[in-house]
Formats: structure tokens, sequence, C-alpha cells
């Protein structure tokens, strides 16, 4: 197995709209990016992933980019940019931006041109059809933020494709002239400086000529086996690749959802020559109850039997990356532990010890070092998330459920939960901004916040901390092999990893009961090497305790 500086990192995501806001707007910046990156070299973190930065209308935060080659007004400017890869740069953290080239903003230079005329330059740079007949449009498909994926353009009497928002038409890539746009701006990208991209939704770049109507699933519909994995998907990563990816020493990571181990071999294979890693999304979009929206927890061993089977079916192969949550997911101890005070540090450790010990990349999204929770949305005029505010309005004012169905599963699952501010200390707007906030603060950041947990060394920040040095002793972590012990265990989550002449038993409980647990012969006088609770188990058994967690090194 390949060693690698990006296997051996520990990446943070960065939110920039909610991360830190330093001209009391309320709206996070660059200049307060770099004005907290001691926070996150004190942490321990290698890389930032920064969501993106690029100009932007704003119709889906960011991700409807209307100029690659520019900084968000609200966000800063190109030099304040430069100014934070510097100071990043002069810490040890690489930067690793958000490339978004699915779509762009119909603001768009590119789509501005291409929908003035069927005969404009830029006409094939987007994906435009006929429409069954007039009022209708090429086919049944709908868009993952509502309503068809099609949208009717009345100067040129044709539908554009756009998978998300109407407002970001989805880009060409059988045009050689969209996907050498899209290498030159990666290029200017990765002559200024920065480490890599992360791709979003890369595996939908590339769709079938054919667009027949989708199996009807939900409201419309599905696309995925049209716009997903495509038939030329892996030629143009390739391609990517040559051009672009290889000439650097860069980072990649895919978002592909709907993926599978032997997929992800293909995007992300050691010697595939595409892609260093990719998102998969199983252990957190297979709970849906109706579409992506539910408030039933995930059982245990549907979560471990996916997980596993990741870290098994990639070792040696490709590389996995680890995730709890991110900016479209709801809080990882919200969802997958017990955000009660009671709980709550206990759980957030306690995932993060399952996580941060397997097999492959962890990715720590801004405020879950600290166990940041979902907020307590108590009506629809709280979100700012497109997706929320639609699925809202299509599941429930106009459609199919009732609000006392509808509405604990669009707060458990809203993409806003992760999207409320960092929470920096107890002053007002939990010191993210001294402005009034663009989305609501969490109230609970006098209880939450950085200040109190940096200074507390049996905090949640401390215990992510020392995960992070962890990795960088103990290499059995990074490139052991995995093993899952008690499959059937629905409280339970335990496993090993084996390197050569070292081994670990990784212990977790996912439940706020106690159980009890044989601890394995070979794993008598074994070492603790993290415990989110003081050890109080014997060489033969452990109860454990509501979400306890420990981990065992044995050394032969």
């Amino acid at each position: 197995m390949k060693k690698t500086w990006w296997k051996e990192s520990v990446i943070y995501q960065i939110y920039p709209r909610s991360f830190m806001d330093s001209n009391a707007d309320g709206i996070g910046d660059l200049k307060g990016i770099t004005s907290r990156l001691d926070y996150l070299k004190y942490l321990g973190i290698d890389v930032i992933w920064l969501s993106p930065v690029y100009q932007s209308p704003n119709d889906d935060n960011g991700y409807d980019i209307s100029d690659y080659q520019a900084i968000m007004q609200e966000f800063g400017t190109m030099e304040d940019f430069d100014e934070m890869l510097k100071e990043a740069h002069a810490r040890g953290i690489r930067i690793v931006m958000d490339l978004v080239v699915n779509h762009t903003s119909d603001e768009h230079q590119w789509f501005v041109e291409s929908r003035k005329s069927k005969e404009n330059d830029y006409r094939d740079y987007y994906i435009w059809r006929e429409g069954k007949d007039p009022q209708t449009p090429p086919n049944n498909w709908g868009a993952c933020f509502g309503g068809s994926t099609w949208e009717y353009d009345q100067t040129t009497e044709m539908y554009y494709l756009h998978l998300f928002s109407k407002k970001q038409p989805d880009l060409n890539w059988d045009n050689p002239k969209v996907r050498q746009e899209v290498f030159d701006l990666m290029t200017w990208w990765c002559e200024k400086g920065i480490d890599g991209f992360r791709m979003d939704v890369i595996s939908m770049i590339s769709k079938t000529k054919e667009m027949p109507d989708g199996d009807v699933n939900g409201l419309y519909g599905d696309f995925s086996p049209y716009c997903v994995h495509g038939p030329h998907v892996h030629d143009y990563l390739k391609e990517m690749n040559q051009k672009v990816l290889s000439k650097y020493d860069i980072m990649t990571v895919g978002e592909t959802s709907g993926v599978t181990p032997e997929q992800a071999k293909r995007y992300a294979g050691e010697d595939e020559g595409e892609l260093n890693m990719v998102f998969q999304f199983e252990h957190v979009e297979s709970d849906g109850k109706y579409g992506k929206w539910t408030d039933q927890k995930f059982p245990l061993t549907s979560l471990k039997e996916i997980l596993s089977r990741w870290q098994t079916e990639l070792y040696g192969k490709a590389w996995n990356s680890l995730f709890w949550d991110n900016h479209d997911q709801p809080r990882a101890v919200s969802r997958f532990g017990n955000d009660s005070p009671q709980h709550l540090t206990a759980s957030a450790k306690m995932l993060a010890t399952c996580l941060h010990m397997m097999q492959g990349t962890p990715y720590i999204y801004q405020g879950e070092e600290l166990g940041m929770t979902n907020y307590p949305f108590q009506n629809p005029q709280e979100f700012r998330d497109i997706e929320s505010i639609h699925a809202y309005k299509e599941w429930c004012v106009e459609g199919p459920l009732s609000y006392e169905t509808f509405w604990p599963c669009l707060i458990y699952k809203s993409r806003d939960n992760a999207r409320t501010p960092m929470q920096w200390d107890n002053t007002e707007h939990a010191g993210f901004t001294t402005g009034t906030p663009w989305i609501a603060v969490n109230p609970n950041y006098k209880e939450i916040n950085a200040q109190i947990q940096t200074a507390d060394p049996d905090s949640v920040f401390h215990y992510y901390k020392k995960l992070i040095s962890l990795r960088k002793q103990y290499p059995v972590i990074i490139y052991g092999s995995y093993e899952l012990l008690l499959k059937d265990s629905e409280e339970l989550f335990i496993y090993t990893r084996t390197l050569e002449h070292e081994k670990l038993l990784v212990v977790c409980s996912f439940s706020e009961n106690p159980c009890s647990f044989q601890i394995p012969d070979e794993f008598q006088n074994a070492t603790c090497l993290i415990s989110n609770m003081t050890p109080c188990y014997s060489e033969e058994t452990a109860t454990l305790r509501p979400y306890e967690a420990f981990v065992l090194l044995k050394q032969s």
C-alpha cells in the first residue's frame, strides 16, 4: 500500500458563511478564517477543505458559481484569499478547494450566452432539449431541490437541464470545449498554490444521450440511471488527471453519491489514474422514509454493515474517506449519538473514536470537534436552505403529508442543522459576529463553545486533539487492516485493526444503557490508548457505561 501525505492527514471542512465573520455583516468571510487558523493548528488538523468561496449569486450558498476565478464579494477579495493561503501554509496547513463543475450558475457568462440563441457559440456548453410538447418537459425527472429537472426558456423555446436548482444549469461535459475550460480553471488555481480539490457531485458529469422517463420515486421520476456514473465519467476523469491533477502534488476527493465499493475502485483505485478517494454516502443516505427525509435513527447493525463493507472491500485497492457529517448532513451527535445534556459529551467522543480509528482519511466538519448539535427549529420561516424550503413546500404545503408527520423529519435531516454559526464563545451570537448573523445561532452556545472547551482538558475538543495526535504516532491506525466483531449487536460497535506487530481493539457503545463485553484473550494486559471515560474494566470483561468508548493496543 502506497504511503502518501493525504492518507496520513486529518481534514477539517470549513463552511465559510458560518465559520467566522470579520466585518460585522453577519456573514463569515476569508479574513475570519485567517483569524482562526491558530485554533485549527492547535487542534492538529493538516488540511482545510474550503466550501465554495467563488463569486456566486448564492441561490445554493455558493454551489452556484458565476465566476470561478473571482471571490464572492461577501467573503472578501482575492487578496484576502491569497493571505489566507499564505498564513495556512505558514502553519503547515494545506487548503483544498471545492470544485463545482457539474453545473454553473445561470448568471455565469457561459450560460448568459448559451440561452441567447440556438446558434450561439456557447449553446452546447449546456444541455438543451425540446419538450414533449410546448407545455411538457422532455421527461419526468425530479430535481434534487424539488420540481422538474427541466426549465423552459422562452427565448429559444427549449428546456435546459438542471439536476439541482433551476439557477444551476448542468454543463455539457460531452463538449470538449467545456472540459478544457474546466481544466484551465483548475490549472489556474493549482498555479496559485492550492493543495487539491473536493469535487462536488463529480459522478454526475456524464449523462446518457437517451433521457427517458425515470421510475417514479416519491413525487418525480428518478434521473440516477441516466445521470450518475454515466457512460463517459471515467474517461473525463482520466483526462482531467492527465491534463491537470498528475502535474501537481495535490489531493482529490470526489463526491459520488450512490457509489458502490466496486465503482469506488474505479474512481479512486490506486492505479486507475483518476481521483485519490471518494465520498460514499450509504451510511448517511440509506435511512430515508420520504425521499431523504426521516426522523428515525439508523439501526446500528445496518450502520456497521455498511461501514465495515467499505473498510474491507477497499483495503489495499482504494482509499476510504471517513465522515459522520458535513454541510449537507445534520449534526453527527444529534443523529448517531445522543445530544441530551446528560450524554452529549460521552457520545460525541464515542463517535469520534469509532470513526478516527477506522482505515481512511478522517474529515471533521466545523463544530463537530465541540459536539455542536442540531438546531431546535420551531417554524419553517427559520430555514435558509433551498432544499429544506422546497421540501416543506412539496411534501407538506402542497403535498401528501401532514405537518405533524413531516415536520419531525424535516428538522431532523435539514442541511441548516450544519450551517448554524460556529460557536466560539459565550458572548452574543457565540462570538461569530458582532452584527446580525445570516442564520440563527444555536441557543446552546453558552454551554457548547470553543472558548470553554479549549480550556478544559476533558472536553470533546481535547479528545479530538488526542485522536489526531494518535494517528501521527501509530501507523496501524492509518494503514492497518480491519475486522468487525459482534456484527449482530445493536448496542456495541467493536472492531480490530492490525498492522505487522500492532493490533488495536476499538470498543464503542452506541447505547444509553450499560452493556457487557468479553474482552478477547489476546488483549489481556493490553495498553489503553484512549478512553472517553475513566476505564473500569477487568482484564476479562467490560461493563460499558452509556456511550463509553476505549481503544486497546497490543504489541507483539
